[in-house]
């Protein structure tokens, strides 16, 4: 019985387990910082965001053990149901959800408000690692990448009627699991990446004008390539689908995306200053950050933090309680955890013998990069302000219950691999 025990704990990799548990503390602390009040100092006193958030990490606690103890198929054979039952919530939550920021994305349970869109991500990663895992036998095909993609968009279709945009963009980071795998190619990845470049562009220039260089750097590569008839058509195909694209930037920008999703682009490309209006957060944010300089000014004495000029500080600013009371170094120091466990997480999927385990675990990194990326990027100006969750940093239980299920499947599924690599 002792040796089956050590066996088992042998088998976890408690490397991830100590990053995890440091990135939880580290986000109590600073949300402790972020709305301290000095009447109730106690880590355990529910009435304040910081005790609730130490309830939550013990919660979190007993499901991670949870986790390993289940058998580890009961994740895999389970996949369809626990996906039918975030579409189920994700329909409720629009019908009897709570509105909170102009997004009706929560479910008022009394004494704890559910947000269905951050376990929904953890059921899409784990339907698309048992549909993906079924045809992994098979050569990649258009339709398998078709069906795939359906399990992701469907999700995103009913978050989008929240609206969440910032939730629903995180399903777009599965396009890295599908790359892994073989159904998106590098040029399908680059394709992508110009897009995105020709979608910014298009907003500074004047879009004929941009069309027109395009069509000259094309056509300096079609006169390299003139001999070569099917690099030509190429090219040719290329050109006619960017200038459609970009043609059409504006009538998406005026027509899908909200107004204020219109001024946060248009502040971070510089179209719009209003530091006292729309751009008040982005503003704060960076005085916060910058405060810190090197060393930061010490814990519990952020004057940015103390007199709440950030808003939404505990949560989604969160990163700039720890630039201005950690500085630099305590920056750097919480992305090098960070990094280090984004690649702990590549290597444990690189050596999975399960199919299923090695895509799911690629979906665990895309999610969380995805998150790092953009919640970092939006609080130093370098991507829209799209309100999403800093992993296991930021405040809510449901952000740090779902993306704590979401790493410790991934664990199970590890420890359960046949041999250690």
């Amino acid at each position: 019985m002792n040796n089956q025990k050590t066996s088992f704990f042998g088998k976890i990799d408690w490397l991830t387990i100590t990053l995890w548990l440091a990135l939880c503390l580290i986000g109590l602390f600073n949300i402790r910082a972020a709305v301290f009040n000095p009447e109730l100092p106690n880590f355990f006193t529910l009435g304040t965001n910081y005790g609730k958030q130490s309830l939550y990490l013990v919660s979190a606690i007993i499901l991670g053990v949870s986790i390993l103890i289940i058998d580890a198929k009961f994740f895999s054979s389970a996949s369809p149901i626990f996906y039918g039952i975030t579409a189920v919530l994700l329909v409720i939550v629009l019908v009897v959800g709570r509105n909170v920021g102009g997004n009706q994305a929560w479910i008022d349970l009394g004494f704890f408000r559910l947000q269905p869109s951050e376990f929904a991500k953890l059921s899409t990663c784990l339907l698309l690692a048992n549909f993906l895992s079924s045809q992994s036998n098979k050569a990649p095909t258009m339709q398998t990448l078709a069906m795939g993609a359906g399990i992701v968009l469907f999700p995103v279709f009913l978050v989008m009627l929240q609206p969440d945009t910032g939730s629903a963009l995180a399903f777009f980071s599965l396009i890295f699991v599908f790359y892994r795998e073989g159904y998106v190619n590098n040029e399908l990845l680059i394709f992508g990446g110009l897009c995105i470049l020709l979608f910014v562009l298009a907003l500074l220039v004047n879009p004929w004008i941009l069309i027109l260089v395009l069509a000259l750097l094309i056509g300096l590569v079609m006169w390299n390539y003139r001999k070569r008839r099917k690099y030509i058509i190429n090219l040719s195909i290329l050109f006619a689908a960017c200038a459609v694209f970009i043609l059409c930037v504006d009538l998406v920008y005026d027509h899908v995306l909200q107004s204020h999703q219109r001024d946060r682009i248009d502040i971070i490309l510089g179209k719009m200053e209003d530091p006292k209006g729309k751009g008040y957060n982005l503003n704060q944010s960076k005085i916060a950050i910058g405060s810190g300089q090197l060393l930061g000014k010490g814990y519990l004495q952020g004057t940015q933090t103390k007199y709440n000029f950030v808003p939404e500080q505990s949560t989604d600013f969160i990163f700039c309680t720890v630039g201005e009371e950690w500085g630099f170094v305590g920056s750097v120091t919480l992305l090098l955890i960070y990094l280090t466990l984004l690649l702990r997480i590549i290597h444990i999927a690189e050596r999975q013998r399960s199919a299923f385990a090695r895509i799911y675990a690629y979906g665990v990194a895309s999610i969380l990069f995805f998150h790092l990326f953009i919640n970092i990027g939006m609080t130093i100006g370098i991507v829209p302000v799209i309100g999403i969750p800093l992993p296991f940093i930021s405040y809510g239980g449901s952000s740090l219950w779902s993306f704590t299920i979401l790493l410790f499947i991934m664990l199970k599924f590890d420890s359960n691999r046949k041999g250690i690599v």
